[in-house]
């Protein structure tokens, strides 16, 4: 019975069944009244609802000729969606017994349902498909599994800046999926609610993340620290990747994009994009600056190389960023844009033939280019690429030191990453997950799935190094078709050896990113200094014809009328 009162709480519209022909207006009545009562309950505090139902118990029997039998009470649980959660239902739950967590993410970037028979994935372990999204199935799995219920309370935000923004501004969240620059900005202002010790219980059936996430994720995590802390203490991971180059195969050859330098190569003036973005457009600068010494054999050679191109790739210091803006301003004058997401459908529709592009979208504009027998490739560049992540943190603003919303929040992070739903996720948005699935082969297996092959031209994809963490188990290799090696399977798992050329980008202070945004303003607007000589030329010039023109419409009268014969005289 709570199960299906709860369940129709969900629901927006009221309509109750057809009254019974045999109510008189009385009990017509009686029973709109009744409604109004349940409504005016909801709005009722604890003492006043105490009150109330002794004020209700004394006068029952003057109520006993009207008909409160079983027709009333199929009404309210039939159509008490109007009306707020706490109805006079025995088994309905009070607010003071449901959860409310308030959840923010990304745009598009989770599971919501609505899949057609089309879509269902049939797998050796069973067949996933998704009706309600994951929002309203973890709401029933909390409630099966916890005996308790929770309202989650579910927005999005465009960009991590927006989301620091309605922080800024007040707005409270319980659990949020920011990037990990803007999660370690978090963790540096003391912003955020360390995860429990039981969240990583391997022990416990539902902990789902600490059981499935990758090993290679999880060294990444447990490796990198703030403040003396390491991030995996705040942060489970959600999504992550690196950033290449979408490129049509038939305009642009294999080397030319394998270097960030196709940015700023004339060759393909006005037929390249690159993200709309100071700090995703400031990498690849620092690539192009120290191409050089990236590619040499001395520094990828030399035993501190990871910490080496950790920090080259994070260089704010004023000479660096000095040197920076120059290259900035070259790249604005080739490209044909600064884009946030219209760079997929350019490359589609073969507007651009190259795009700077996040390996999931990456992804997503290989298939859809695909459905319209359009072939695409992506390319990560040689001289290095920004590992990103973006991932779950409590925020203490909002849990309070509520140990029941912590506990909320945290399944919800391992509903999430239960094997079905990441594959559920991975589908939907297209990004590829932080969960491997541990001893559940059902992750592993969808890849091989959208991947595997068994004739044709094919090649031996290792991937153990993200499922088992090492990269020789040969029961992580896909065979895959050959052409994979540079399309969808290398954009969503790119090889062991790109991660090894990778680095993520830290947080910023603010006077820094104060300094670099100012740097992106003075290349993203119009600069008259950057103006050639031969061009302010051609402005004066246009200029002056177009005052021409005026001035003689403005005296045409006098420039161009006839002259008076002689005895005339003129009347104007």
């Amino acid at each position: 019975m709570v199960a299906s009162v709860l369940k129709m709480n969900g629901k927006t519209s009221f309509k109750a069944k057809e009254l019974p022909a045999r109510w008189n207006r009385l009990s017509v009545a009686a029973h709109w009244i009744r409604l109004s009562v349940a409504a005016l309950l909801n709005q009722l505090s604890v003492p006043a609802l105490a009150i109330f139902l002794s004020v209700l118990i004394a006068i029952s029997p003057m109520l006993q000729g009207l008909p409160l039998g079983a027709p009333m009470r199929e009404n309210l649980i039939v159509g008490h969606a109007a009306l707020p959660q706490w109805n006079f239902i025995a088994e309905a739950k009070s607010p003071s017994d449901v959860t409310v967590l308030k959840v923010a993410n990304w745009e598009e970037y989770i599971d919501e349902g609505g899949w057609d028979d089309e879509e269902a994935i049939e797998l050796d372990s069973g067949t996933i498909t998704s009706k309600d999204g994951l929002v309203a199935d973890f709401e029933a799995w909390y409630y099966e599994t916890y005996g308790k219920q929770v309202k989650v309370e579910y927005s999005t935000y465009g960009t991590n800046e927006d989301l620091y923004s309605q922080l800024t501004l007040g707005d409270t969240f319980d659990l949020v999926c920011p990037s990990e620059y803007m999660m370690m900005k978090l963790m540096k202002e003391d912003l955020l609610q360390p995860l429990s010790a039981r969240f990583f219980d391997p022990s416990v059936e539902y902990n789902y993340y600490t059981r499935g996430v990758s090993p290679y994720i999880e060294d990444i995590f447990s490796g990198n620290e703030i403040n003396g802390k390491p991030w995996g203490a705040y942060m489970a991971g959600y999504m992550w990747g690196v950033i290449g180059i979408v490129y049509n195969p038939e305009e642009v050859s294999d080397e030319e994009a394998s270097t960030w330098s196709i940015l700023t190569n004339p060759a393909f003036r006005k037929q390249v994009t690159i993200k709309d973005s100071a700090r995703e457009a400031y990498f690849p600068v620092l690539a192009i600056m120290n191409q050089e010494r990236l590619l040499s054999d001395e520094f990828k050679n030399s035993p501190d190389y990871h910490e080496k191109l950790a920090e080259l790739m994070n260089d704010t210091s004023p000479g660096t960023m000095a040197k920076a803006e120059p290259i900035l301003r070259e790249i604005r004058q080739n490209v044909y844009s600064f884009e946030t997401e219209s760079g997929k459908a350019d490359m589609v529709t073969g507007k651009v033939v190259a795009n700077l592009q996040w390996s999931g979208d990456g992804a997503y504009t290989l298939d859809q280019a695909e459905a319209d027998d359009y072939y695409l490739k992506f390319a990560v560049p040689e001289e290095c690429t920004n590992l990103w992540f973006d991932g779950w943190v409590m925020l203490k603003s909002g849990i309070k030191g509520d140990t029941e919303k912590q506990q909320a929040a945290e399944a919800f992070i391992n509903f999430l990453s239960r094997p079905d739903n990441v594959v559920r996720n991975m589908y939907y948005v297209g990004y590829t997950s932080v969960i491997s699935g541990g001893e559940d082969s059902q992750i592993f297996d969808y890849v091989d799935y959208c991947y595997g092959a068994e004739e044709g031209d094919t090649i031996r994809y290792p991937l153990g190094y993200f499922f088992s963490g090492d990269d020789t188990d040969e029961d992580y290799v896909i065979t895959a078709p050959a052409d994979q090696a540079q399309r969808q399977l290398f954009a969503q798992y790119p090889p062991l050896e790109v991660f090894d050329r990778s680095a993520v980008m830290l947080y910023f202070p603010d006077d820094v990113n104060a300094e670099l945004n100012q740097m992106w303003i003075n290349v993203r607007c119009f600069n008259f200094d950057q103006v050639s000589g031969q061009t302010w030329l051609k402005v004066i010039l246009v200029l002056g014809l177009i005052g021409l023109v005026i001035a003689a419409l403005r005296f045409r009268h006098s420039i161009f009328k006839r002259p008076v014969k002689r005895g005339f005289y003129r009347s104007d």
